[in-house]
């Protein structure tokens, strides 16, 4: 073979060689990103447990926006693993804005959005990181109760500013009102007893004030025993008596007896005494207000019920949600009249959610209406076995019995 000839062989054997080792090189190139990429998308290790432990909404998301991985939270808001991130109709697109801009920045974006849990409208602010070249995570934290109980604190010292404004304004005018009618017994006297009214109505404000204050405190109830309901209804009774009185009121009472709650009785019996407040305070001259009884069963076990009952003007069902809000007056010109705070209905909620109970109200403009407290009912200090006679257990039934049917 010439020289020539074997040249072009070595040449083209040479080509063949090289264009095998390029072959190699890119296979090994292509097989080193495909190795980069599955390596991006897969999960750090032990983030699916750490997602699996938060109480916060928690996802996984790759370039594409669909979930990897979620925390179990995370469903309530429409995310699991294998789907997309929700958009759309599920009010996420600020989401799925935030995770992009996570991604374009390289850097934790955070922000706060509405989002949907279900049917329902949240507040939540959400943070999205890169955690991967192609992997983001995106912790959500529901911030909605936070929020609502910061508005009602707001609100709380706005009206009660307001509130306290208009006593106060009232006892300085009438203090400059005395002073210049000090020649005159008749307007001082007048003015004498008006400003004696608005410091009863100023003290009593500041004390209705302080008592919701203290029962949605955290504190724990400290006076705690076990309360004869009998006592309670008793008690609230009597501190109305003047004022039903006054108002040609009768307030009657019915139902069983000697039933037993766990509770603070002063703060029972001061619960008790605003809805007879009300009842009275709402009823024409001449009506009856009424006080029920009964044990009822529950699925926790027995309750008392007491039933606070009037035939006064009674309450639109538009009002009947807000009735239990600070400050809220369904009828404001009669709250005026009657020196209403506003702040009564709240104490009873309140004082009665503290003792594990809850209260309901039924009403119809123009027949009146029935405001039911229930508590967890508690054995008699003496009921333990062989403590009651037969006779006694017997005349306890009857009296339930006619509590029965009475209502």
């Amino acid at each position: 073979m010439e020289p020539t000839q074997l040249a072009l062989v070595a040449l083209a054997i040479g080509l063949l060689i090289g264009a095998a080792l390029m072959g190699v090189l890119l296979l090994a190139l292509r097989a080193r990103d495909r190795a980069r990429v599955q390596a991006s998308t897969l999960l750090p290790d032990g983030t699916r447990a750490v997602l699996q432990g938060m109480d916060d909404v928690a996802v996984v998301v790759d370039t594409s926006l669909h979930v990897v991985a979620a925390s179990a939270p995370a469903e309530l808001f429409g995310m699991r693993a294998g789907s997309a991130l929700p958009g759309g109709d599920q009010g996420s697109d600020g989401l799925r804005a935030l995770a992009r801009a996570a991604r374009r920045a390289e850097r934790t974006e955070t922000e706060t959005l509405e989002l949907r849990r279900g049917v329902e409208p949240r507040l939540v602010v959400a943070r999205a990181s890169v955690i991967t070249p192609r992997l983001t995570l995106i912790v959500i934290r529901d911030i909605t109760e936070r929020e609502r109980i910061e508005q009602m604190r707001r609100d709380f010292v706005a009206n009660t500013s307001h509130e306290l404004k208009t006593p106060v304004g009232a006892v300085s005018l009438l203090a400059e009102a005395i002073e210049s009618a000090a020649d005159d017994p008749d307007q001082v006297r007048r003015f004498a007893g008006r400003l004696t009214a608005e410091a009863a109505r100023l003290g009593q404000l500041t004390s209705r004030i302080m008592n919701l204050s203290r029962l949605q405190a955290a504190d724990e109830l400290t006076e705690l025993r076990d309360v004869s309901v009998d006592e309670i209804v008793a008690a609230a009774i009597a501190s109305q008596a003047v004022a039903a009185e006054a108002a040609g009121i009768e307030i009657v009472r019915g139902g069983t007896r000697r039933t037993y709650v766990r509770g603070d009785a002063q703060v029972l019996t001061e619960a008790l005494a605003n809805l007879l407040a009300n009842a009275v305070a709402y009823s024409p001259r001449g009506a009856k207000v009424g006080v029920g009884v009964r044990v009822a069963a529950s699925l926790g076990g027995e309750v008392v019920e007491i039933a606070v009952s009037d035939r006064g003007i009674g309450i639109a069902e538009a009002d009947q949600q807000r009735v239990f809000e600070r400050f809220y007056r369904a009828d404001h010109a009669r709250s005026r009249r009657t020196g209403g705070t506003g702040l009564g209905l709240s104490i009873v909620k309140h004082a009665v959610q503290r003792h594990g109970g809850e209260v309901e109200l039924w009403s119809r403009p123009g027949r009146g209406s029935t405001f039911t407290v229930r508590l967890p009912a508690v054995a008699a200090p003496d009921d333990i076995p062989g403590a009651r006679t037969k006779k006694s257990r017997k005349k306890i039934a009857r009296d339930r019995a006619k509590g029965e049917m009475r209502r």
